[in-house]
């Protein structure tokens, strides 16, 4: 057993001083595990992973198929997809098919919440407004920090500084007010030392309260909301009503509507139909990305309100005559943004099934579910019992959250930074690399596992024994971790 430090930060000294010996047992126990040669870098324990794509299902790999080779016009596709979601949340919402969630999320802030640039006179400054979550440098980032303190938040994001990194996404003259959340712990870890936000404790009500106080401050300059949309627990989402819509989001929704204002949710990690409903929480625009959860070919979607969806369309050039009437393929800003025929076929595929077949999305996380609470049951009872796993059908996936493990006296499960991941110093998925598996969402606290990624058949059946290799794997991993740091002998 490692020494067991007094400080946060001399444990991740310790850590990462130790991280050739960690990387070595992590190899020994993948070998013990039974992840062969042949697996290794085949598999991984999440197919929402921007960076590697899932297999496509069949079902969705035919339908391409056969339409990339048929003539069509790419307008019917588009308004394909509004169909289907019209059919899903009702005649009053639309939809816009975009490239990625990210150019989504762009063209969504910049059409709300940006002040216009034309124009004779000075151009005014706008504010939109964004609770102090995880991921923050999705939803987060497209304008300057406010207040001050935050105004280097980002700095470690990414791999580019300056224009053409996270800086450079601030669109013109738009400021981001950054809230922290009521119950939300926002404690200073990792090898990459830095504040982390834990927040299974997060308070709905309270939370709002504040946010609502601040809104009222910059209500003259304040353009617009956003927050995940995600409904994890380890999120800040763990107050449901009763239909299980997270609390958060519907009170957001409230103070945006009472200013007048657009309420933007980023649910890129999110099913449309299956997962949180926009109709629900009040949201006027949810975003997806819809090669993730949904399992679509790489592209994003907008869907919303009719009347904040019809500059959004008209943004992107979906809003005249160009081999089509309502939807079109006419030059506009956002032009660019356009996915292509392709993907807009794997779209149609993925909204088809999420509505008609969510048992197909469901599924393998009832299965994964099952098989996170045996293998992480069988862990160090200093581990187990406090650890939080849930089952998210709005993100096809399991967490496993750990921060309680911080709760008392003492130093708890070593927690990595978002910072960390960009580093390349965060354990729980440099040591994943090393075990053979392509790694996962495991910082603050928190390790996400989807299915998909090498793990599941073509039908979208989870192939259980190869997840459970896994499921194996990071569990053997975050135990060898936790010896290092001292929290178990």
């Amino acid at each position: 057993m490692a020494a067991r430090s007094k400080f946060k930060f001399e444990m991740y000294r310790q850590l990462q001083a130790e991280i050739p010996q960690i990387y070595a047992e992590a190899r020994k126990a993948a070998d013990e595990i039974g992840i062969t040669p042949e697996l290794k870098g085949k598999f991984g324990l999440t197919g929402a992973v921007s960076g590697c794509p899932a297999p496509l299902r069949k079902d969705i790999l035919e339908f391409s198929e056969k339409g990339a080779k048929e003539v069509i016009p790419l307008a019917k596709l588009v308004d394909e997809i509004r169909t289907l979601v019209k059919e899903i949340y009702g005649d009053e919402y639309d939809a816009a098919p975009v490239n990625t969630c990210e150019a989504g999320l762009w063209v969504a802030f910049d059409v709300l919440f940006s002040p216009p640039s034309m124009g004779r006179g000075d151009n005014y400054r706008s504010r939109y407004l964004a609770p102090y979550e995880r991921h923050l440098h999705h939803q987060g980032s497209y304008g300057r920090p406010f207040p001050p303190r935050y105004k280097d938040i980002f700095a470690d994001r990414g791999t580019t500084a300056g224009e053409l990194g996270f800086y450079g996404k601030r669109q013109n003259n738009l400021d981001t007010i950054i809230v922290p959340l009521a119950g939300a712990c926002y404690d200073v870890h990792g090898i990459k030392y830095h504040p982390v936000p834990l927040l299974l404790g997060v308070r709905a009500e309270e939370s709002a309260d504040q946010i609502s106080v601040v809104a009222e401050r910059h209500a003259g300059e304040l353009s617009g909301i956003t927050s995940l949309g995600y409904d994890f627990p380890g999120y800040g989402y763990a107050d449901k009503d009763e239909d299980g819509t997270p609390q958060l989001q519907k009170l957001l929704a409230e103070i945006a509507g009472g200013l007048g204002i657009p309420y933007v949710i980023d649910n890129a990690w999110g099913i449309p139909s299956v997962g949180v409903d926009i109709r629900k929480t009040g949201a006027d625009v949810v975003i997806y990305s819809m090669d993730k959860a949904s399992g679509a070919t790489t592209s994003g979607l907008i869907i919303g309100k009719e009347d904040v969806l019809v500059p959004i369309r008209r943004a992107l050039g979906m809003h005249g005559d160009r081999y089509g009437t309502t939807t079109s393929y006419g030059k506009a800003a956002y032009v660019t943004n356009d996915p292509g025929k392709e993907a807009l076929l794997g779209q149609i595929a993925a909204l088809r099934a999420a509505k008609e077949n969510p048992s197909i999305l469901k599924r393998p996380v009832d299965d994964l579910h099952r098989i996170v609470q045996e293998e992480f049951g069988r862990l160090d009872s200093r581990i187990r019992e406090k650890l939080a796993i849930y089952r998210s059908y709005n993100s096809g996936a399991v967490e496993i959250n750990y921060e309680r493990t911080w709760d008392g006296d003492g130093l708890g499960i070593p927690i990595f930074s978002i910072e960390d991941m960009y580093s390349g110093t965060n354990i729980l998925q440099t040591g994943l690399a090393q075990m053979g598996l392509i790694p996962t969402i495991a910082y603050d606290a928190n390790i996400l596992i989807s299915p998909g990624l090498g793990t599941c058949d073509e039908e979208g059946n989870l192939i259980e024994d190869r997840m459970r290799l896994g499921v194996k794997a990071i569990a053997a991993l975050l135990e060898i971790v936790c010896r290092h740091a001292g929290y178990i002998g």
